[in-house]
C-alpha cells in the first residue's frame, strides 16, 4: 500500500514532468486616429497572419486618446493625426524616449453628398457659405481635433473663415464629421482624402492646397508605461513595406523610411 507521504511525492514528480501551461500572449493594445480604422484594420490582421500576435484597437479623436493616455488608460502604441497632440504627451514623459516615428501624411479635402449638384473651386475668398446654403458645415472639433484644426486653419489662411464660423457641425472626430455629411445632415464638410475614399456616400469637391493649413502628419510612438514586449514589434510592422503598401492603397501618404 502507498502511503501518504510516497503519494505525494509522486504527485510531485509528475508535477515537474509536465509542461507548464502555455499563457496566453497580451494583446497590443493600440490608440490610434478615428481616420485610420479601415486602414489600420487592415494592416493589424496583416500583422497577425504574419506574427501570430493580435491587437485591440480603440479609435478616436486623437485628443481624446490623449487625455486617455494621460488619465493612465492601458495603451501600447499611440498613432496621432497630428504632432501637436504626440508633443502633448512626450512633453509630459509619457511617451518612450526615442520610439516616435512621423508615419504617414494625408490630404485635406471638401465633401458633399454623392447627389449634391454643387460645384466649387477651393481659392481665396471662395463662396464656401453659398455651398451650405444655410446649412452646417461638418468638421471636426476646431479647438481639438486635429481635422477641425486644420479645417479652420485652411479656412482662415483662404479667408473664407468669417463666412462660415457661425455655421459649424463640429463633431468628435472626423468619421463623425464623414457621416453627417454621408447621411445629407450637413451639406459639406471638412475631411481627410482618404475618409472620403472610404465612404461612397461622399463626393470631393476639392482639395485644400497643402500651403493653407500644416502639415498633415501621423506620429506613431510607443507608450512609455507600456509593459507590453510585442508592441515594439507592431510598431516596427506599421513601417515595413507590407503595412505601408496597405496604408497607400487606402490613399495615405507615406512617410516612414524618407
Amino acid at each position: 500500500m502507498i502511503n501518504r507521504r510516497t503519494f505525494a511525492t509522486a504527485l510531485l514528480a509528475a508535477a515537474v514532468l509536465l509542461p507548464a501551461p502555455a499563457i496566453a500572449a497580451e494583446k497590443v493594445a493600440v490608440f490610434a486616429a478615428a481616420s485610420l480604422k479601415n486602414a489600420l484594420d487592415e494592416a493589424s490582421a496583416a500583422w497577425t497572419a504574419a506574427a501570430g500576435k493580435e491587437t485591440t484597437i480603440s479609435y478616436a479623436a486623437s485628443s481624446a486618446l490623449a487625455k486617455q493616455i494621460e488619465g493612465g488608460a492601458p495603451a501600447d502604441v499611440f498613432i496621432s493625426a497630428d504632432l501637436d497632440w504626440m508633443k502633448y504627451l512626450s512633453d509630459k514623459k509619457l511617451i518612450a524616449e526615442g520610439s516616435q516615428v512621423n508615419l504617414l501624411g494625408n490630404t485635406l479635402v471638401l465633401v458633399a453628398p454623392a447627389d449634391s449638384k454643387a460645384e466649387i473651386v477651393i481659392a481665396p475668398g471662395f463662396d464656401l457659405a453659398g455651398v451650405l446654403n444655410g446649412g452646417k458645415l461638418a468638421v471636426g472639433d476646431v479647438k481639438a481635433v486635429p481635422a477641425g484644426k486644420y479645417a479652420k486653419a485652411a479656412l482662415e489662411k483662404l479667408g473664407v473663415w468669417p463666412q462660415v464660423e457661425g455655421s459649424l457641425a463640429q463633431a468628435e472626430n472626423v468619421r463623425a464629421a464623414l457621416k453627417l455629411v454621408a447621411t445629407a445632415e450637413a451639406p459639406a464638410g471638412i475631411v481627410y482624402q482618404t475618409d472620403a475614399s472610404a465612404e461612397k456616400k461622399v463626393k470631393v469637391l476639392g482639395t485644400f492646397p497643402e500651403d493653407t493649413h500644416p502639415k498633415i502628419i501621423y506620429p506613431a510612438a510607443l507608450v512609455a508605461a507600456s509593459k507590453n514586449a510585442d508592441a515594439a514589434e507592431f510598431l516596427a510592422f506599421l513601417q515595413t513595406p507590407a503595412a505601408l503598401g496597405i496604408f497607400k492603397a487606402h490613399g495615405f501618404v507615406i512617410l516612414s523610411g524618407q
